[in-house]
């Protein structure tokens, strides 16, 4: 029976949004589904894990054009931690840029994985637009899509899907630009400090 270990890959996977697109397809998968988080102790304990699932859905938000670094290490321990029998990997990512292809760079870097260690490559979902499609109405977009991995995921099929807010480059640009200066604003941080680095300290 189809069985399906979700892996957050999310540097904050207690509060990202990696979780709440895991909670989403947890609530539309029609097969016993656990959620997972990424922590450093617990590599090895995921990858024993493992052994219980036939398929790992990772999920995980793009970082500087590929994987975060705590999927990363997750990856290399289990290189050398590999379970008996393999489940199938696929991929949900999302991405802050309105366009879904900039997580493609990130796939093929799972997709690179999977193939030198032996793994079936599944289905992957790449979300443009992440936080944003979230917090408007425009979510049932990625909420259909995930009902779509979903499930091509439990019938074992290799579907490659994508979705973002259905608007213009240019209306985007605006409105994340507006929502970050009333962010900062609230937190008493202005545009001008935000361009800079000092903001990190």
């Amino acid at each position: 029976m189809e069985k399906i270990m979700i892996i957050n890959g999310s540097p904050r996977a207690p509060r990202s949004n990696s979780k709440k697109y895991s909670e989403l397809f947890i609530k539309h998968c029609s097969v016993p589904t656990e959620y997972f988080s990424i922590t450093n102790k617990n590599h090895l304990e995921l990858c024993m894990k493992m052994e219980e699932f036939t398929d790992i859905l990772l999920v995980f938000p793009l970082y500087a054009d590929g994987i975060p670094v705590t999927l990363m290490n997750f990856l290399k321990t289990l290189e050398g931690n590999q379970p008996k029998q393999k489940p199938r990997i696929s991929v949900l990512i999302n991405c802050g840029f309105i366009e879904p292809e900039q997580n493609n760079i990130a796939v093929k870097m799972i997709e690179f994985f999977c193939k030198e260690q032996g793994y079936s490559f599944g289905s992957v979902l790449r979300v443009g637009s992440g936080e944003a499609i979230l917090n408007t109405p425009l979510k049932i977009f990625v909420t259909r899509k995930i009902k779509q991995l979903a499930n091509s995921v439990v019938k074992g099929r290799s579907k490659n899907l994508k979705v973002t807010m259905p608007i213009s480059k240019k209306m985007f640009v605006k409105a994340s630009s507006s929502y970050w200066k009333n962010y900062g604003e609230r937190n008493g941080v202005t545009l001008e400090q935000m361009a800079t680095m000092e903001i990190e300290k």
